[in-house]
């Protein structure tokens, strides 16, 4: 499949009058964050960075009740988090509801247990809302996913409101870049890929995978 992004960049500007002279002051607009749990986080990184318009997405774990938690500790299952990632995006580029629509086609959302070949709460999916505006575009784009999803069985993905986001280990962070060998290794042995293709079909999002 194929995202289409289709935006038109603009640009905020106030302009000023010094000395007869215009003077256009361009402003910046901020950058929007995401947060989606889809499992490994290691996956969810390299499949968002390779789209256009997001500048960058750092693993973390959020939704649990331990401060600062260590990867071991979340993957002992005891703690409530989820591995997670947060997506900065230039939303002149590429819209939050494109992102959701991507997100969607790169998890199993029929899994209540984890993902792949991991299982257990820190690999169950779902999409952490920031604001009202951020719970509408994800509820639209489960719905939209209800209901052109080629397979029978009940996605399971939660909306959840976000809380503190925390940064997983350094090493952690753009593992598929440091260590490609072992990631693609993983990646297949756990056969996430070929899982996705066998529920979506011909919309699967293998582009940036």
């Amino acid at each position: 499949m194929k995202v289409q992004f289709g935006l038109l960049k603009s640009t905020l500007g106030a302009v000023a009058m010094i000395g007869g002279i215009a003077i256009t002051n361009t402003i910046q607009a901020a950058p929007q964050t995401m947060i989606v749990a889809g499992g490994c986080f290691w996956c969810v990184e390299s499949d968002f960075e390779k789209v256009e318009g997001v500048t960058k997405a750092v693993s973390g774990y959020i939704g649990g009740h331990l401060d600062n938690p260590t990867y071991k500790q979340v993957a002992r299952g005891k703690t409530g988090h989820f591995e997670a990632v947060e997506i900065t995006f230039d939303d002149e580029v590429v819209s939050l509801d494109t992102l959701a629509h991507y997100f969607w086609r790169t998890i199993d959302p029929t899994d209540a247990y984890g993902q792949f070949c991991d299982k257990g709460a820190p690999y169950k999916t779902a999409m952490f809302y920031q604001d009202e505006a951020q719970k509408s575009v994800f509820e639209a784009s489960l719905a939209e996913a209800n209901e052109t999803k080629p397979f029978k069985a009940d996605i399971v993905t939660e909306i959840l409101p976000a809380d503190t986001f925390y940064l997983a280990e350094e090493y952690h962070q753009d593992y598929y870049k440091k260590s490609p060998v072992r990631y693609g290794f993983y990646r297949s042995s756990c056969r996430r890929d070929s899982r996705i293709e066998s529920l979506w079909g011909s919309v699967a999002s293998k582009e940036h995978h």
